[in-house]
Parts: structure tokens; C-alpha cells; sequence
């Protein structure tokens, strides 16, 4: 797997080609150079922070149908999967592309272009996305995040001495999944409160889904050293916070321009929610940064 690297003199970042999935994030100027992402563990979760696209989350059955066809998508699409093009590379930032092919259309019958840009600044990495249409007719797709940080950071702190952290108190619910859809629930989580309590126990019934939320930082902290994580997404209008399982040793943060379907038969791709819409020639630009401290 060919992986290429970004560096100064706080941090360095690694990228695999692969899937244009950050693979490393390391703290340089900390005792013994602190990796911050998830090792990608094939016994625990082989993935380290997968790019989600052309969909987010699942469909039922993975499948979707456009235009009186239908077509089978697996969860979060295809592109986590694919080897994508570094179009360009300088002192500070690696590009990546992936463009539609022939495999890309057996499952999503759209031309698109997707270009990812990592660009480090101090101990900051922003992550900039843009979805082109190069065709002829209208792009449907959904593009997410799902970053995997390490939890605990350091030896001897334990999962449980971890909170999320945000800059106001905030107060949502989390909408539930059955089998990875939405089925329609919901249950309150946090009421005006700043900090989030991590406990496996807390993601026993799978992903926390948030939609609605009125906070665009969030914060990965422990109470027994000063190291943390902050990621900031203005303008994403979901998130999901998720881990493994009960000692899997990492905590994800994702922000999404897209969701899960709900329970039901598979969805017209145009009326799935989060679905965005590009018409021929058309871009779509998001971002969001991760900051390691």
C-alpha cells in the first residue's frame, strides 16, 4: 500500500493512496512522536479514517434504485475501496483524485470526480473536498467522513477517562438504528451540558446519528492528561460518533453530507435524505480540520 507523507516541524501526516485515507497523525514535538489515529487493527477494525462516498451509512438490502433500475451500493459506498490518483503534491498539501469508470458504474451509474486535498498547517490537518459533475446528466451522491482516533492516547489511561468536549453546552438527541437504518427513534443523549462521558456502554446500540446539532467543534479529551483531539466541521448537517465494541481501543468522530436510510424498501436514490444534487458541470466544496494537541 503506498502511503505519502506530510511534515513540518509539529507534526507528520500520512495518506494512503488507497482509499485517500489518512492513515497516521503523529505529534512530533511530544515525548516519543504521539500517534493520534487508529492502527487500523484487522482483528479489531481494519480501517484507519475511510473516505464515505458516493453514499453514507446503509441501504436497506444495499440497494438503491434511479431511473427504473436497480443497483447494489454496500455500506458507505465503494470509494473507501478504490486506489485513487495523487494529482498533486507540494511542501504542505497531497491531492488525491478518483474518477468514474466502468466498475464505478455496475453500482452508481454517475460520471463524477472527486478530489481530496490534506493540507498541514502547524498541528492542524484540514480536509477539503470537492465533487464535480463532468457529465451530461444530474450527479446524486452523499460524501462523509469517519475518522478513527486512538482512545486511550497514552498508557495506562483507560477508555472511561475520555469525554468529548464542546465550546457551549449543547443539548440533541441520538436517532436510532436497527441493522444500520434508522428506524424512526429517538433518545436523548445531552441537556445543556459541555462534556460527554465515554463509556462503551454508550454505543452498545451501535453509532451515536445526530442531526440538528447546533455546535461545529467537538473535542477528544481525558481527564488524566492534557492531550486531545479536536475536529471542526461548519455546515455539516449530520454526525455520527461511533466505536467497535467493548475494548476496541478507539473512538470515531464523523462528520456527514449524508445519512443512513430509514427501515423500509430500498429508496429511490432522489428522494434518500442527505442526498446531494449536482447538475452537468457543477462543483461541491466542504471541508474540516483536525487539530492534535
Amino acid at each position: 500500500m503506498t502511503t505519502h507523507y506530510l511534515e513540518n516541524n509539529r507534526c507528520r501526516v500520512g495518506v494512503n493512496r488507497h482509499g485517500a485515507e489518512l492513515s497516521s497523525f503523529v505529534r512530533k514535538d511530544v515525548a516519543d512522536g504521539l500517534e493520534y489515529i487508529w492502527p487500523a487493527e484487522p482483528a479489531v477494525w481494519a480501517r484507519h479514517a475511510p473516505v464515505l462516498f458516493p453514499i453514507v451509512g446503509r441501504l436497506p438490502q444495499d440497494t438503491y434504485t434511479h431511473q427504473g433500475q436497480r443497483y447494489q451500493l454496500p455500506q458507505h459506498g465503494f470509494a473507501r475501496d478504490r486506489d485513487f490518483s495523487l494529482a498533486a503534491q507540494t511542501a504542505d498539501t497531497l491531492t488525491f483524485t478518483l474518477r468514474a469508470d466502468a466498475d464505478s458504474r455496475q453500482q452508481f451509474p454517475f460520471d463524477f470526480l472527486l478530489t481530496i486535498r490534506y493540507r498541514l498547517t502547524e498541528a492542524t490537518l484540514h480536509i477539503e473536498w470537492e465533487v464535480s459533475n463532468p457529465g451530461a446528466a444530474e450527479l446524486l451522491f452523499s460524501i462523509g467522513a469517519h475518522p478513527a482516533f486512538r482512545c486511550p492516547l497514552l498508557e495506562g489511561e483507560a477508555f472511561e477517562d475520555y469525554f468529548f468536549q464542546f465550546d457551549h453546552p449543547v443539548s440533541f438527541d441520538r436517532h436510532l438504528l436497527s441493522g444500520g437504518l434508522l428506524n424512526g427513534q429517538t433518545t436523548p443523549v445531552l441537556r445543556t451540558q459541555t462534556e460527554l462521558p465515554l463509556t462503551y456502554d454508550l454505543f452498545r446500540d451501535d453509532a451515536l446519528v445526530l442531526k440538528g446539532f447546533d455546535f461545529t467543534r467537538i473535542s477528544l479529551r481525558s481527564r488524566r492528561s492534557e492531550r486531545f483531539v479536536t475536529l471542526c466541521f461548519d455546515g455539516f448537517p449530520y454526525l455520527g460518533l461511533w466505536t467497535k465494541g467493548e475494548g476496541a481501543g478507539f473512538v470515531c468522530v464523523e462528520p456527514w453530507q449524508g445519512i443512513a436510510s430509514s427501515v423500509g424498501p430500498p429508496p429511490e436514490l432522489a428522494d434518500k435524505e442527505g442526498i446531494l444534487s449536482l447538475e452537468p458541470g457543477q462543483q461541491f466544496r466542504t471541508s474540516y480540520s483536525i487539530t492534535v494537541g
